[in-house]
């Protein structure tokens, strides 16, 4: 999906919080998606994502709770992988302004 078309869907997104959670775990599952992107996508804090999609989700929808705590899971297994990339990318854009 592009970004274009997530921003206009988050956008679309109004209404209560019950609504909001819902479809936050959708778009977080159907992206696979960290907080920090859907929060980026829906313009809201990673913090109230967290508790949308921690707190409130399982009291809406139990099964979307389970689908998206999966992703959650999966994200956490993996920030160690992204903070090293991160980090060497930084350093060799570093190492490359240097050498110019």
């Amino acid at each position: 999906m592009s970004q274009n078309k997530n921003t206009r869907a988050a956008a679309a997104v109004c209404g209560t919080k019950q609504e909001r959670c819902v479809s936050l775990a959708q778009y977080m599952i159907d992206n696979d998606a960290t907080v920090r992107n859907a929060g980026k996508v829906f313009g809201i804090s990673k913090s109230t994502v967290h508790q949308d999609i921690t707190a409130r989700l399982e009291k809406v929808d139990p099964e979307l709770h389970r689908q998206v705590r999966e992703v959650l899971e999966r994200n956490k297994q993996e920030r160690h992988i992204r903070g090293g990339l991160a980090t060497k990318r930084k350093y060799s854009e570093l190492a490359w302004k240097a050498v110019r």
